[in-house]
């Protein structure tokens, strides 16, 4: 549901920590966006930042590093047609606002009348997805140091052949406040906590990793004795299996992709290419294509925002948009594309939460947030049955996509070779190609096993950085090209 009151609540504790101790108030804001609108712009906003991080590090058993930092700063932007100027600052004050106002206005050559007339200020409807907790403070420091000599011990009793282990723990807190030439204001306060798992085994010579991990937009005590062994046991499975694993098999065959984590390869090969921007331009494969069919019947792609306590949801947007459900590909049929502010205005089209940015110092563009796949009616265990020959494939490690052409490439890091049904063995080295849109049209079978990954995901669009989620059921697609090593 989407309401005032707990942004009435975010934007108290965003004024505490990035006006009030700069001696700044509405007022101020107010004055610099009328600076920017006495030339003719379409849009308008500031983007101030406050930034508490923290991360620790094991390895070799012992912490080796902790890090802590805080940042913050103010971005001010201007957009007029398709063109943005921005600048930004880490000194929040009154002086360094006007300043930044006064350079991103000349984006406009078409001067107004400089006597503006302010708009009222109304603060934006939000969802509350998350608590407004500060992560950092929710363990002290010795409390941390034990868990990650926890995962260290509990790595190492399950099998001897683990020789080495290294674990990350992070949290972050992130206030945020927008201030829409509209008037329009909006908060945010979000958590961010993450554990990493890497562990590497040996045998005969051969040494091979296997990783683990998860988190989301709460506290740490969510990393219990429990979760901490269920990641653990991840990654010294992955490890252990890979010290079995043969060389892959190439050609074209069936790829059966398992749900949860492997959903990254939809988010690069189909998820970029349904951002605005790419489609304003017409730079996406998918461009035009609103209303047809791109996908085979079953296959309903979302983008959502909403999912209380994930790494990709916000309860509000970089731009101070509510966060939103948004049905991308419908059985088969393309609905339509995620947009920031901009892009939907010059697309006709109303924004859909998905403004986002890695910093006050980076301006806004259309972004995911949780992407994934719905489930479909088939039992996981029949869809790797029905593999007459072909690559099962549990989890992948990077990946990258053209968005133009549509065309990806995948490493597996855990994937079985599988023939008349059954699993034979693990391999290594089996990299995915393939054409998302097309990719998109060869699945044969869904499975009824959808699951979010565990809360890991960060994207990387034009050099910025962002939090992110995806998910996906149990998937067969045929004729897709596997490079191996065999």
């Amino acid at each position: 549901m989407i309401s005032r009151e707990p942004t009435i609540e975010r934007l108290a504790t965003a004024k505490s920590l990035l006006l009030t101790p700069f001696g700044l108030d509405e007022s101020h804001l107010t004055r610099a966006l009328n600076e920017i609108k006495a030339h003719k712009v379409d849009e308008a906003d500031l983007y101030f930042q406050y930034t508490r991080s923290e991360g620790w590090s094991l390895e070799e058993g012992i912490v080796k590093t902790g890090s802590f930092s805080i940042d913050q700063g103010v971005g001010v932007r201007a957009v007029s047609g398709e063109k943005t100027a921005f600048a930004y600052s880490d000194d929040i004050s009154e002086a360094s606002l006007l300043d930044a106002a006064r350079t991103v206005r000349t984006i406009s050559s078409a001067a107004k009348s400089a006597r503006v007339k302010a708009s009222a200020n109304k603060i934006a409807g939000a969802r509350s997805l998350y608590t407004a907790v500060d992560p950092i403070s929710t363990l002290d420091s010795t409390t941390k140091v034990e868990l990650l000599g926890k995962v260290e011990r509990l790595a190492r009793a399950k099998d001897p052949r683990v020789a080495q282990v290294m674990a990350g723990l992070a949290a972050e807190y992130d206030v945020v406040l927008v201030a829409r030439a509209d008037g329009t204001l909006a908060a945010d306060v979000r958590p961010l906590v993450r554990l990493s798992v890497t562990v590497i085994a040996e045998q005969k010579g051969r040494r091979e990793v296997g990783s683990s991990g998860g988190g989301g937009r709460f506290g740490l005590a969510y990393f219990t004795d429990a979760q901490i062994e269920e990641y653990v046991n991840q990654a010294v499975h992955a490890a252990l299996t890979n010290l079995d694993a043969r060389p892959a098999p190439a050609g074209e065959m069936t790829v059966v992709l398992g749900s949860g984590w492997p959903g990254i390869l939809l988010h690069e090969a189909i998820g970029h290419g349904l951002e605005g921007d790419f489609n304003r331009k017409g730079s996406s494969a998918f461009s035009g294509r609103i209303g047809q069919r791109v996908a085979a019947k079953g296959v309903t792609v979302l983008d959502d925002g909403t999912i209380a306590d994930r790494r990709g949801s916000l309860n509000v947007d970089d731009e101070g948009n509510a966060s939103q459900r948004n049905v991308l590909i419908e059985d088969g049929i393309l609905k339509g594309y995620i947009q920031d502010s901009m892009n939907a205005r010059l697309m006709g089209v109303k924004p859909t939460g998905n403004g986002r940015r890695e910093s006050y110092a980076h301006v806004p563009m259309p972004r995911m947030t949780n992407t994934y796949m719905l489930g479909g009616d088939k039992a996981p265990e029949e869809i790797v049955a029905s593999i007459k020959k072909g690559l099962y494939a549990t989890n992948f490690g990077g990946g990258q996509v053209d968005i133009t052409s549509g065309k990806f490439v995948f490493s597996a890091s855990e994937a079985y070779w599988v023939e008349n049904g059954k699993i034979l063995y693990p391999v290594k080295g089996a990299t995915i190609v393939g054409n998302g849109p097309d990719a998109l049209t060869r699945v044969t079978m869904i499975g009824s096993d959808m699951k979010l990954d565990s809360g890991v995901g960060t994207c990387g669009k034009e050099g910025q950085s962002v939090p992110v989620g995806v998910g996906q059921p149990t998937l067969r697609i045929d004729g897709l090209t596997v490079g191996g090593t065999a």
